[in-house]
């Protein structure tokens, strides 16, 4: 027989609002059956389910990707400790680019640093080939014009 617990007690537990919750299981991500007083009640091994969300989260994975990766389980059971390793292999490719676009973005956040971007002429970041100089002088994305109005 399966332990039920509550929302506020899986909540409480997981450290999940309960609106979060209520979302998650609108999504698909996690469900629940109804007692007789039709309030929600969870098997209590939701708990290990949710914090799997919150930790691929955290991770970085959007909530397509994590349902994606659990609809991928076996009659949608909570992750073994040989899924979680099969799923954050598969993560690797996805993190090291995330890693990489990361650590390109310092380097250009850095040159931008060094320009000031008072002429915005080098900013790497902002204005490449200095595309900005057709809308006048001065920081102009930083008086509100827009980089596509630079083209």
């Amino acid at each position: 027989m399966t332990t039920l617990i509550s929302i506020g007690a899986l909540a409480k537990r997981s450290g999940v609002k309960a609106s979060a919750l209520r979302f998650y299981e609108s999504k698909g991500l996690i469900s629940s059956v109804r007692s007789s007083g039709q309030t929600r009640q969870f098997p209590r091994e939701v708990l290990r389910r949710v914090a799997f969300i919150r930790v691929a989260q955290n991770v970085g994975l959007s909530l397509e990707e994590i349902t994606s990766a659990l609809a991928s389980l076996p009659q949608q059971r909570t992750p073994s400790l040989e899924d979680w390793a099969q799923l954050s292999q598969s993560w690797r490719p996805m993190l090291q680019a995330k890693i990489d676009a990361l650590c390109a973005l310092q380097t250009q956040l850095d040159s931008c640093i060094g320009c000031g971007c008072l002429s915005l002429q080098k900013c790497n970041l902002y204005n490449s080939d200095d595309q900005a100089r057709h809308l006048g002088a001065g920081p102009r994305f930083l008086l509100g014009d827009r980089s596509k109005q630079a083209n």
